[in-house]
């Protein structure tokens, strides 16, 4: 099996573990571009995209990281050597320059002290409070910028980077809805919008006009597409999968997410694929998939 290549972006809900089942079920016949319409961390769309694709988000500041390593105005040696110094300080002052490097970043937005945020916060969350300002505590780490686990995010960047440039990639940042307008029936559009009726706000809301919006489009819509979103846990169901996508194909794989060192904060949930294609479940090829352990799926 192909191993997945795994971004320095971290999320909420990030998809590694569940990438090769996507990839089971993408349909690419007839396609000439891959558009993916809430980039997040970016995992799925660099282990499925197309030479030719589109990648959007409105979150800002994951959209100008990437487009800096298409630009060139950094690359991963030089990335490197910025974690390398800024982790020492972290190692010397700990929170104290954490939340020096968050003042900074909530008034400069630099990419680089984004992603040194995202790697050394609290659970590797991201969240911005009403006034667009990241708002995540400190992880209590202040060796956190070990060698090794920046060697690890240099080899994450690298490969994310030569995908950049050796392939036809666009970022843009802005609302669902405009990337949604841009599609072609050429295209194979997938979203992966922030999961209605769970905790939705890493960078702006999620509501019910949205689902809607998102759910009209997809019945409109001529080319492929895929969503992913959560079909239930063992307290409840997601009641939008009746309401807003019943006309659609459904496949469902349970799932594990893990937030937080406890094992007791593992939360297992039905992961569902919708398609506007016939999709089917293949056992034969889940049971091979690789076993999720629960240090594997933390945020950080």
């Amino acid at each position: 099996m192909k191993k997945t290549i795994v971004p320095p972006i971290k999320t909420q809900g990030i998809k590694t573990k569940l990438v090769p089942w996507i990839n089971q079920h993408v349909n690419f016949e007839g396609v000439d571009r891959y558009v993916e319409v809430f980039l997040g961390s970016g995992v799925v769309g660099f282990n499925t995209a197309l030479e030719n694709a589109l990648f959007c988000d409105s979150n800002p500041h994951i959209i100008n990281f990437y487009q800096g390593l298409k630009d060139k105005k950094f690359d991963a040696p030089f990335i490197k050597g910025f974690l390398i110094e800024e982790g020492e300080k972290l190692k010397q002052k700990g929170g104290d320059h954490y939340y020096e490097i968050r003042e900074r970043f909530n008034d400069k937005n630099d990419p680089l002290d984004f992603l040194f945020l995202n790697r050394s916060c609290f659970n590797g969350m991201i969240r911005f409070n009403r006034k667009f300002k990241f708002n995540v505590p400190w992880g209590h780490k202040p060796e956190r910028f070990a060698q090794a686990y920046i060697t690890k995010i240099f080899n994450q960047i690298r490969k994310v980077e030569y995908l950049i440039h050796s392939n036809n990639w666009e970022f843009k940042c802005q609302d669902f809805q405009k990337t949604l307008a841009e599609t072609t029936p050429q295209d194979f559009v997938y979203c992966d919008p922030p999961y209605i009726g769970r905790h939705v706000d890493y960078f702006d809301s999620w509501n019910e006009d949205d689902e809607n919006a998102l759910s009209k489009w997809a019945k409109d819509f001529k080319g492929k597409m895929m969503l992913s979103t959560w079909h239930s846990n063992a307290y409840r169901e997601n009641l939008y999968i009746d309401t807003h996508w019943n006309n659609l194909h459904l496949v469902t794989r349970e799932h594990f997410y893990h937030i937080g060192a406890k094992e007791k904060n593992r939360k297992p949930v039905i992961e569902a694929l919708i398609a506007n294609y016939k999709i089917t479940s293949s056992k034969k090829i889940d049971q091979n998939l690789e076993e999720e352990k629960p240090e594997q799926l933390r945020l950080f």
